[in-house]
């Protein structure tokens, strides 16, 4: 029925369990967080007519037991008018006083039962609470490794550039200078040859 919205009971179901569970994995945690997602989403649609219908059904309660205790007051009123005699009057008194003591425990217990019920839903919207809690730092720390591990490899990919750039540059720089020591040594031979006599070849 509307006093029982079926997404406060799904809430409690998935909750209860989740919020005791402090080392829950991560598809479990996003499962659930989608499913309590779902339940406040359909509660909300009805919320509104819930409330209404609740309103009138503590009013016409509370209606009921005014009557009551206005007839009660009403009957003790005409038989005090027809008791003379001083214990029976004496008795009509302590009922009526009875009487205004039941009402203001009415009351009293009315209050109370609003302020339990407001306790037991914030107690299912607590566990509620801490599964989409978990979540969000189950989420964070996801970020934050993502996020090393992304920062990491642009640190290997920066390097790995740099290390290609500087072997390109030396390979270009090998190709464009010639191979002088190997000049020189041919140089040096020619001249030893031009210097020798011809008298000891």
């Amino acid at each position: 029925g509307l006093s029982v919205p079926w997404g406060q009971q799904h809430m409690f179901l998935v909750a209860s369990p989740l919020s005791q569970c402090h080392t829950c994995h991560l598809p479990t945690l996003q499962a659930a967080f989608a499913h309590l997602a779902l339940a406040f989403r359909c509660d909300v649609f009805t919320l509104q007519q819930r409330v209404q219908v609740e309103k009138r059904a503590r009013d016409a309660a509370e209606e009921n037991i005014q009557e009551e205790l206005g007839q009660c007051r009403a009957a003790l009123e005409r038989l005090g008018r027809s008791c003379a005699n001083a214990g029976c009057k004496e008795t009509l008194e302590q009922l009526q006083h009875n009487l205004a003591v039941l009402s203001a425990a009415v009351e009293r217990a009315t209050t109370a039962a609003e302020k339990l019920g407001a306790v037991h839903q914030e107690a299912r919207l607590s566990r509620a609470a801490e599964v989409m809690v978990q979540h969000v730092e189950n989420l964070k720390r996801q970020h934050l490794r993502e996020r090393a591990e992304l920062e990491e490899m642009k640190r290997l990919i920066q390097q790995n550039s740099r290390n290609r750039q500087l072997a390109e540059s030396q390979e270009a720089a090998a190709q464009c200078s010639p191979p002088a020591p190997l000049l020189q040594g041919s140089a040096r031979r020619r001249v030893s040859i031009a210097v020798i006599p011809k008298q000891l070849l």
